[in-house]
Order: C-alpha cells, then sequence, then structure tokens
C-alpha cells in the first residue's frame, strides 16, 4: 500500500532519509530513556505502563488513519469485517510482538548495559532465521549456518566481558532482552503466514491493543502496588520515560514506519536499522556515562558482522527488523 502525500507527489530522498534518520534516533533514545524510567519505577511497573499507554495511543491513530482513502482500500479486515479467527491471530500475535517483547525488554534493561542490550536487539534476524528454519519456513544454508555461529562468538565474546557466570547480572539481563527479541521473532514468523490478510496499520494497531489487554491486569496490579506503599509520587523523569516510550517509541515510531513502508520495500528501511545498536551503544555511554570496553566493541562487530553475513546471501526479499 503507498499512501499519497498532500501534494500527490512521493517524497523526495531527503524527506525519506529524514524520516528514517527519526525513526532510528527515537528508538535509539527509547534505550536511554528506559534506563532513566527504570532508576524510579520497578521493571512490571515501567512495561505494563509503556504498554497499556501505547495501546491506548493507537486508538486515535488507528482511527485517524482509517479514514484515508488508501487505507479503506488496502484493509481487507475493514472490508470484510471481523471474525473469530481475526481476534485469535491478533491475541498471539500481541502477546510476542508486544507483551513478551516490550517487558523483557524493559527488565533486561534493569540488569544490563544499553551496549549490550542494544547489540542483542539488534541481532533480531538471527532469532527470525533460527526459528524459520525450525519451522521449516526456511532452509539452514551453509551461508546462513556460518553467519549464526560468527554472530554467537560476538554474543560470547560480549557476555565474557564480566566473566561468565549464572550469577552474572549482566548475563541475566541479556538473557532476558534476548527473550524479548526471540519473542518478537516469533511475531515475525507467525505474522508472515497471515500477512497478506492484514495490512501493516491494522496488524500493529490491533496488536498493539490485544497486548495492552493482555498486561492490563499487570499495570493496574503495580499502580495499585506504588499507591499502597505511598510510592506514586514519583518525579517527572519517570513518567517522562514511560510516555516517551510509549507514544513516541511505540506509536508514532510505528506511524513512521508504516508511512515509509508505502515507499520503500521493508528490507530497505530494515537495513538502516543496524545504525539503532551504534547509536544506542554511545548515548549510552555520553548520556548515561556507561563504562565502554574494547570487548563490547569486539563483540559487537563480531555480532553484528554475522547478521550482515547472513544478510548479505539473502535473495532480496521482505526482512523484518526487530523493534524495542
Amino acid at each position: 500500500m503507498q499512501i499519497e502525500s498532500a501534494s500527490g507527489r512521493t517524497p523526495g530522498r531527503i524527506v525519506i532519509a529524514a524520516s528514517i534518520g527519526l525513526i532510528v534516533v527515537v528508538w535509539a533514545f527509547n534505550f536511554i530513556a528506559a534506563k532513566i524510567g527504570l532508576q524510579y519505577l520497578p521493571p512490571l511497573a515501567m512495561g505494563s505502563f509503556r504498554v497499556v499507554l501505547a495501546g491506548a495511543v493507537m486508538v486515535p491513530v488507528y482511527i485517524g488513519f482509517s479514514r484515508l482513502p488508501a487505507f479503506a482500500e488496502a484493509s481487507n479486515l475493514r472490508q470484510r469485517g471481523f471474525v473469530a479467527r481475526d481476534f485469535w491471530v491478533f491475541l498471539y500475535l500481541g502477546f510476542f510482538g508486544v507483551t513478551v517483547n516490550q517487558i523483557c525488554f524493559t527488565t533486561g534493561l534493569r540488569f544490563t548495559s544499553v551496549s549490550h542490550a542494544a547489540i542483542i536487539v539488534g541481532m533480531g534476524p538471527i532469532y527470525i532465521l533460527a526459528l524459520a528454519v525450525l519451522l521449516r519456513l526456511e532452509s539452514a544454508t551453509s551461508h546462513k549456518v556460518i553467519g549464526m555461529l560468527i554472530a554467537l562468538l560476538g554474543i560470547a565474546v560480549l557476555a565474557s566481558e564480566n566473566g561468565i557466570s549464572v550469577h552474572s547480572a549482566s548475563l541475566e539481563g541479556d538473557a532476558i532482552t534476548m527473550t524479548g527479541s526471540i519473542g518478537f521473532a516469533m511475531y515475525v514468523v507467525l505474522g508472515k503466514r497471515v500477512a497478506g490478510k492484514y495490512d501493516p496499520l491494522t496488524m500493529t494497531a490491533f496488536n498493539h491493543f490485544a497486548g495492552a489487554l493482555i498486561v492490563l491486569p499487570v499495570a493496574i496490579y503495580e499502580a495499585a502496588n506504588l499507591y499502597r506503599t505511598g510510592n506514586w509520587r514519583l518525579p517527572w523523569q519517570a513518567w517522562a520515560a514511560v510516555l516517551y516510550m510509549a507514544i513516541f517509541s511505540s506509536a508514532l515510531a510505528y506511524v513512521f514506519y508504516f508511512w515509509l513502508l508505502g515507499y520503500l520495500e521493508a528490507s530497505q528501511l530494515g537495513a538502516f536499522t543496524y545504525l539503532l545498536p551504534v547509536l544506542a551503544t554511545i548515548l549510552g555511554i555520553w548520556w548515561l556515562r556507561e563504562k565502554g570496553s574494547w570487548s563490547q566493541v569486539l563483540g559487537g562487530v563480531i555480532a553484528l558482522g554475522g547478521v550482515y553475513w547472513i544478510e548479505s546471501g539473502r535473495a532480496p526479499t521482505v526482512k523484518d527488523s526487530a523493534a524495542p
């Protein structure tokens, strides 16, 4: 689907490049916002508040876009109406793509650094490929296997930075963050099976609605617990972080992503997200004063090199990238 601009012409390269850059910057600052918010809020509280608020914000976004003629023409769901299977599809996709992904992303950052989390999230195509092979949606060629081994070596180098131990907080955080990324990979792999039935905006909006409904009881419990313990009066930085993650990183970034898909292939757009780990790491060192190390650089380069090796051997096709 392609959405016409107000003038009816395709936007220029500068506009498209600026929009892509905006998405990368917004998602990179998402790591910083999460770290700031976690200084004041428990991980489950922050993660659940973000998911519920993002679902609420997607309501006016969906209603606004649904009035566009281009959307009405492309929305099969709007033309045929809801059936029971649609609710089931949005429920399991919302569980993996929104609930697991965003809750684990927030919780993982409580125990690991921005640089570690950014590289793990940036390896999204590896998790997608592994699940696609396991579900027999793709074949495991030698080129892909070599790339996966290279990426795993990079993660091993990253994990060995402070010594590999099951009692390491960083290792625990890395594992939780990876679980969230694997949840998004499940969303991508399962979503490919039904991608032809729904347009991107409908998929994004209703998956957020489903994720918000799943997490709502947790959010209510966490809010009641904050009120009961007298910790409800939090600094403005905590609420600003939650609002940023819900409104900018979830709702508005997805709208820009959806708009750009009208002019670019998903593979073209996804390629730019390889800048995300680099920018997020730089922001973590500069803004949060996180300590950088050569093992981080080496592990990150090896891991992302493995991702690039796999993608360089793919035929031109649609590729999805994980959103933090």
